[in-house]
């Protein structure tokens, strides 16, 4: 063999090896990839499994209507629990072994945050939730309308506070209904949770309104010569021939709303129902009380400019002075804290309005003097992000063991009383103290 053919012979030995080494090179990273990719997966799952219910990781699941939002496990012995401890700053929590009734979370089907928030804020509305469980609304439900929305809401609420089971509960059947009632809540668009709840507790009224024909018919005004009490009452009569139902008793209250011209002092009084109060933020830094925003709701404004109304003595427009009061509580008070500026339609005033959580006293805002009303806090829907992305949750108080507890989509958590007021609050519910009632 000739020195040719010996480095022929060690080419075709070395070929083999080298294929081999390359091979056994890239099998090695693959592998270091793989385990370094589930190192990552395993801590990132924690990570976000402890920051569920963080307001950044929530907004980011839903930053867009055109994307239907990531869930959390949907049905598991996790669905409910509570925090019992924190381990390196991040909590840990276990399962609750007996647990009260009314804990199950509801499945974000696509943008419907919104909807999740007010339906677990109106199911810890006890004198709503026992109307519903003791299924004395299916009585109520008119033939004509035949209740499909009250029917629906009726099945979500049952099965909250009724199923043996811990899964969160899908609402597309509920939303469906809504849908039809309401088409501007159709598709998977983000919606306003007040707004929202005004459509809804509206619809599930007109299902089981007690007057089921209405009779069109034009009334004389209201006689100045009444006492404001006399025409408070005849008043909430005339709004009861067409609006009367288990909703109206419990969440629907009478405002006074006086006016005065400035050049005859002449003043007319008139009363209308409301449903909410819609509070403006007082425009001053730091932090705001709920006390305030009371106070600019009842106070004094000036009509002028083309805001001038028309003077009934004077016969033609004139600058008028406009109050607020309170005439009639409702036995369910809510209060909507208006974030989003009518003025700049894309900025959201994320300030925190201080609000009380127990013994709320609105006697200061009644027309009528030596009036006594207080409330109680008991649910908080929650809006978190900016006014064009953003998440709802809810903080209620439950109503049999008067824990508070986090409904974020499908999770629900223990949540702190003293944790409760943030810059986040945006629709408060307040149910009266039964010593206080009218």
């Amino acid at each position: 063999m000739n020195d040719n053919d010996e480095s022929v012979l060690a080419e075709v030995l070395w070929f083999p090896n080298e294929i081999a080494i390359t091979v056994l090179n890239w099998v090695f990273r693959v592998f270091y990839i793989v385990l370094f990719g589930s190192v990552l997966c395993f801590f990132g799952l924690g990570v976000l499994s402890a920051a569920d219910n963080s307001p950044i990781v929530s907004i980011y699941l839903e930053s867009s209507v055109k994307r239907v939002p990531l869930n959390h496990v949907n049905c598991s012995k996790f669905q409910k629990y509570q925090i019992n401890g924190t381990s390196g700053g991040i909590k840990t929590r276990t399962v609750q072994s007996q647990e009260a009734k009314g804990l199950i979370g509801l499945k974000n089907i696509g943008n419907t945050c919104f909807l999740n928030s007010v339906v677990q804020c109106l199911s810890n509305t006890k004198l709503l939730m026992e109307y519903i469980t003791s299924k004395q609304y299916l009585n109520d439900i008119r033939l004509d309308t035949k209740g499909s929305l009250m029917k629906a809401f009726g099945d979500l609420i049952q099965n909250i506070w009724q199923s043996s089971s811990s899964c969160a509960l899908n609402t597309g059947s509920f939303k469906n209904q809504v849908q039809r009632y309401a088409p501007r809540f159709d598709g998977y668009l983000q919606h306003d949770a007040q707004e929202f709840l005004r459509y809804l507790l509206e619809g599930l009224h007109e299902d089981i309104n007690r007057v089921t024909t209405k009779q069109k018919m034009v009334l004389p005004d209201i006689s100045d010569d009444l006492t404001d009490n006399q025409k408070a009452q005849e008043s909430w009569k005339r709004y009861l021939r067409i609006d009367n139902s288990k909703i109206v008793d419990i969440f629907v209250g009478q405002l006074k709303s006086t006016l005065q011209c400035t050049t005859c002092k002449h003043c007319s009084t008139t009363f209308e129902a409301f449903w909410d109060l819609s509070l403006s933020l007082p425009k001053t830094s730091g932090e705001i009380s709920l006390s305030q925003c009371l106070e600019l709701f009842t106070s004094e404004e000036i009509l002028d400019g083309d805001e001038m109304p028309t003077c009934s003595k004077c016969k033609c427009r004139r600058k008028c002075k406009k109050r607020f009061l309170i005439h009639k509580f409702p036995q369910v008070l809510v209060l909507h804290l208006k974030r989003f500026s009518p003025s700049e339609r894309y900025r959201k005033i994320s300030v925190a309005v201080d609000f009380p959580v127990n013994a709320l006293d609105m006697s200061q805002y009644a027309a009528q003097s030596h009036t006594k009303a207080e409330y109680n806090l008991y649910a908080v829907a929650n809006h978190n992000g900016t006014a064009s992305s953003g998440h709802y949750t809810a903080y209620c108080k439950h109503p049999q063991t008067a824990q508070w507890h986090h409904y974020n989509d499908t999770w629900v958590t223990t949540q702190s009383v003293n944790d409760l007021v943030s810059a986040s609050g945006y629709v408060l519910f307040y149910e009266q103290i039964s010593s206080t009632r009218l």
